[in-house]
C-alpha cells in the first residue's frame, strides 16, 4: 500500500477533504493521513458539505505535521493543498516521497451569507474530489 500525506496550514478543511476522498475512492491502495502546520479545529462548513457526500468528519481531529515528522513517518506522496496565496506558508515534509502541490482556495476565507459560504465550500470540495479522481487515474 502506498502512503499519502495531505498538508495544509491548519488541517481544518482542504487536507481533511482530500484525505477523506482518497480514503473513500482509493480503497485499499493507500494509507492516507493529513496534517497541518498550525492545526486548529475542523471547519464546520466542511463538516456540513462532506456530510452531503456521505462522509462524516464531525468527530475528526486535526494533526500536526511536526508530530508526524518527529514520529519518523514516511510517505510515498506528500501533497500540499494550500492556496496559491499561502503557498509560501504551506509546510514541507522532509523525506523521499514524491511531492505534489494542488492549490485550492481556503474555505476559512469565504465571505457572504451562510448559504453563499456553503456554496463556495461546496465548490472547493468538488474541485478537491475531481483532483482525487485524476490522481487515482494517473497513479495506476
Amino acid at each position: 500500500m502506498e502512503r499519502v500525506l495531505f498538508i495544509c496550514v491548519h488541517n481544518s478543511a482542504r487536507s481533511q477533504m482530500a484525505e477523506a476522498f482518497l480514503r473513500k475512492y482509493g480503497g485499499k491502495r493507500f494509507v492516507v493521513e493529513s496534517a497541518g502546520l498550525e492545526p486548529g479545529t475542523i471547519n464546520p462548513l466542511v463538516v456540513q458539505v462532506m456530510e452531503e457526500q456521505g462522509i462524516d468528519l464531525s468527530a475528526k481531529g486535526t494533526n500536526s505535521v511536526y508530530d508526524y515528522y518527529r514520529e519518523g513517518r514516511g510517505y510515498d506522496y506528500v501533497i500540499t493543498v494550500c492556496s496559491k496565496d499561502a503557498a509560501e506558508r504551506c509546510p514541507i515534509f522532509p523525506g523521499s516521497g514524491k511531492r505534489l502541490h494542488w492549490p485550492f482556495d481556503d474555505p476559512s476565507k469565504v465571505k457572504g451569507s451562510h448559504e453563499e459560504k456553503l456554496a463556495e465550500v461546496r465548490r472547493i470540495r468538488d474541485e478537491i474530489r475531481e483532483q482525487i479522481v485524476v490522481f487515482l487515474e494517473s497513479s495506476g
